[in-house]
């Protein structure tokens, strides 16, 4: 595959650390190592069915993402998967911050953290080069627990961290997430003061509907939606409503679309549904896209933020996805249904990437 040839692609949502530091995977190498070195592993239901690959990112022409840092704090009684303590909670961050730092030094990955080097990064990665070239990657928080105050919000930042989401499942110290409901914290309230005054990103994914109103309601600054589809097509309190889109739209927001198959469509059964039971293809990504453009009356506001090893794998995706570079199959399937070179290109990278130039200046 010419990769060149192909629209560049920004996933604007992927647990690359995640995947390094708890799933112990090592990224640098071919997809199917990955998937071999996993065969025998039954810790988790999505062992041996990874997609993402710096080599596979390479091959579908992903030159630039959102990569997260995650770690929940939960209280003992809690049921979800968590850190004890915040200060345990902030540790995990650092080595996640830490690998990341690992692989720029070994020529894998390119921060970026302002506009000069993202414009740099473009004609970087638009050049021919016998070598592979860095991916670059923009530092996103999912879930704020792990920030212990506002001067550990600052500290973050002068790290690289530019994109943060203050809640992620359940109660958290910042506010309430996916099947929950309530306002934010107070703590909530004073990270997103210290956010607009360094000019963080706030991620409106994983809010409930109390807290997302909260968070709208309290600032002021530039806003996305990392990775989120459409409760209209996918009726869990985790996908946005229309009403909630539109007043995304409204504030200048970009939606990433996910390709978690409980995302997708509407019955998913966790850890009992299988793609196969409703035909899962990318065609359903594509119509949360259609979604989303026509409640807007235009294709700015979408792209692609697909979560994929986001704790799940192929069990829990389309059919038709058995590695990140079949995202480009999108290309040809929304062409199909009468969206132009121009739309997919933006649906591809240029809305996010134009979100980003009109936040940073």
């Amino acid at each position: 595959m010419e990769t060149l040839s192909l629209p560049l692609l920004f996933d604007a949502h992927l647990d690359l650390a995640m995947n390094a530091m708890e799933w112990n995977r090592d990224l640098r190498l071919p997809l199917e190592q990955v998937r071999r070195r996993e065969q025998h592993l039954k810790d988790h239901p999505d062992r041996g069915n990874g997609i993402v690959t710096f080599p596979e990112m390479r091959q579908g022409n992903m030159g630039l993402c959102v990569a997260t840092q995650i770690a929940r704090n939960v209280d003992r009684f809690s049921r979800l998967l968590g850190w004890a303590s915040p200060q345990q909670a902030w540790a995990q961050t650092q080595g996640q911050l830490a690998w990341y730092r690992a692989m720029e030094e070994a020529g894998e990955l390119k921060a970026i953290t302002h506009r000069a080097a993202l414009e740099q990064h473009l004609l970087d990665w638009a050049t021919e080069s016998s070598a592979p070239r860095p991916i670059g990657y923009i530092l996103s928080l999912e879930g704020a627990d792990s920030i212990l105050s506002p001067a550990h919000l600052e500290k973050a930042y002068a790290a690289g961290l530019r994109a943060v989401g203050l809640t992620h499942y359940g109660p958290g110290r910042c506010g309430h997430g996916t099947d929950d409901s309530g306002p934010l914290t107070p703590l909530g309230r004073q990270l997103l003061k210290e956010m607009e005054r360094l000019g963080i990103i706030l991620d409106a994914t994983h809010l409930c509907d109390e807290s997302f109103r909260d968070a709208l309601d309290h600032f002021s600054g530039p806003v996305w939606a990392s990775h989120s589809n459409c409760r209209a097509l996918a009726n869990w309190n985790r996908q946005f409503s229309d009403a909630q889109i539109l007043e995304l739209i409204s504030r200048g927001a970009v939606i990433g679309v996910a390709v978690d198959a409980i995302m997708l469509v509407h019955g998913w059964r966790h850890l009992k549904s299988k793609p196969s039971d409703f035909n899962l293809t990318l065609q359903h990504l594509a119509d949360h896209i259609d979604h989303i453009c026509q409640l807007a009356g235009n294709c700015l506001h979408v792209g692609i933020g697909s979560d994929a090893d986001g704790a799940f794998g192929t069990e829990q995706m389309p059919l038709d996805l058995q590695s990140i570079a079949d995202l480009q199959r999108l290309g040809p399937l929304l062409t199909a249904r009468g969206y132009s070179a121009a739309d997919i290109k933006g649906l591809f990278h240029g809305n996010f990437l134009n979100f980003l130039r009109r936040c940073w200046p």
